[in-house]
């Protein structure tokens, strides 16, 4: 039978973390987990923005939502943002590091980092590491780490990381993607060797309706982009579709970690959640190994 949300299970007395949460996949993974009774920060860019969906959703009829600004690009915000879950929050059950920015032109982060490596990797990986605390309170905690199909073509760059002497905005797209399924995968083996209960899970939504597809061709001007979008517009499912994939991974409880889910129809472009084809290049332990030291060392976390 095909998982939608009606199968997520009573969330009641549960916190969730939500990056990115005021549109697109973390909006619909927001709503659904607090129409199901679980408290849900909105961890958005801006304060305004949070706000605003905080009051899309309570017009909607749902509760226990919360607000919290977090820059993914800075890592200044990523600690404050960080802090303050800690001292309000008693554990933290799921944190969805769903939020990402898509093939801009080159672009440095707060701390001069490759924008896209910056949002999409570097800055859910620190701010895990600072929640992992909270997460080790709650029984059956998980982290999902929000990927994308473009993980299969991606390569870290272990020599360039930051985009110091080349850049190719779909290149460092692949990579910042790889990184989130290497990075589950290294964090779920780390977390089993000194005994830890929390779960890292990975998940992608196909090709999905966000914001992410206009924001990416007005960043870049890109007119033959925009024309490649609409001619594959018919490929492209909802956005609630998109983000069934991170909510059987956040909820689901035969939901594994070491499996890469993702909508399980054609091509996995679209179609209800269904365990994938893992990217070959983060089944290099070594690999994965070698990019955490790197990110740890890039966000200055000692390992």
């Amino acid at each position: 039978m095909a998982w939608t949300c009606a199968q997520i299970p009573p969330l009641q007395g549960r916190t969730a973390l939500v990056t990115g949460a005021n549109s697109g996949l973390g909006l619909e993974t927001a709503r659904a987990l607090a129409a199901q009774g679980a408290t849900v920060l909105l961890a958005c860019r801006s304060r305004a923005k949070a706000e605003q969906t905080r009051a899309q959703l309570a017009a909607e009829g749902l509760a226990g939502l919360e607000t919290l600004e977090l820059n993914l690009a800075d890592l200044a915000s990523v600690r404050s943002a960080a802090a303050q879950v800690t001292a309000r929050a008693n554990g933290l059950d799921l944190l969805i590091n769903n939020a990402g920015v898509m093939a801009p032109p080159l672009q440095r982060s707060a701390q001069g980092l490759e924008l896209q490596l910056a949002v999409n990797h570097l800055g859910h990986f620190a701010l895990t590491q600072a929640l992992l605390p909270l997460l080790e309170q709650r029984p059956g905690a998980r982290v999902v780490h929000v990927s994308s199909g473009a993980a299969y073509f991606g390569r870290i760059a272990f020599d360039d990381l930051q985009a110091e002497r080349r850049y190719d905005p779909w290149g460092a797209y692949g990579q910042s993607k790889l990184a989130n399924v290497m990075t589950a995968l290294e964090l779920q083996r780390r977390l089993e060797q000194r005994g830890s209960a929390v779960q890292s899970l990975v998940a992608h939504p196909g090709l999905a309706r966000t914001n992410l597809q206009p924001t990416s061709v007005a960043a870049r001007g890109s007119r033959l982009e925009a024309l490649a979008y609409r001619l594959m517009d018919p490929l492209f499912q909802s956005a609630a579709m998109g983000a069934l994939p991170q909510l059987f991974a956040a909820t689901a409880p035969e939901a594994q970690a070491g499996v890469f889910y993702g909508p399980g129809g054609p091509a996995n472009l679209k179609g209800h959640p269904k365990p994938c084809r893992m990217p070959p290049a983060a089944l290099d332990a070594a690999a994965c190994a070698r990019l955490w030291e790197m990110s740890a060392a890039a966000v200055n976390l000692q390992t």
